[in-house]
């Protein structure tokens, strides 16, 4: 994000349009990245009876939900597809990036509820975890950003 602000900055380029190409992009490097994961087998989900758990050789003997597959469909897949369906129309500038924002918010703290959770970590509250708090910013400003470009830019400069 860094160097892609610095670029846009020296090139006198307008940012949120870069912004918006490098977060319509992204989900797929999250789908494979978290495919990488469930090959690992690392990041595994809770423990679980559903007939489609699977036994994590560093899980110990538990079958776990394969929690890698569930955020390579919603990060991935389905959030590559709901990004290039509102890249396709009319928006603010920066809609796509924030779209992404939310959008991951969204997709990570419903997994959190299938993934097991960092050892170090554990749960903050009953069923509360840190990735789950963490989220919560990504979700509310990624709304907020995108609300206040509907309420800030003309319709005349919607890319």
């Amino acid at each position: 994000c860094v160097a892609i602000w610095l670029f846009c900055i020296k090139r006198g380029f307008p940012i949120w349009p870069m912004a918006d190409l490098a977060a319509g992009a992204t989900p797929i490097g999250l789908g494979f990245g978290r495919l990488g994961n469930f090959i690992n087998g690392e990041l595994f989900g809770r423990a679980t009876d559903v007939d489609w758990c699977m036994v994590f050789p560093q899980g110990g003997p538990d079958c776990r939900h394969p929690s890698q597959l569930y955020e390579a469909g919603l990060e991935g897949l389905l959030l590559f597809i709901i990004l290039t369906y509102i890249s396709r129309q009319r928006t603010p500038p920066g809609t796509v990036f924030w779209s992404f924002i939310c959008g991951y918010g969204l997709a990570r703290f419903f997994v959190e509820f299938f993934r097991q959770p960092d050892s170090h970590l554990g749960f903050i509250f009953q069923w509360v975890t840190m990735g789950q708090i963490l989220c919560l910013p990504m979700i509310v400003g990624g709304l907020f950003m995108i609300v206040r470009g509907y309420r800030t830019t003309s319709p005349a400069t919607y890319l």
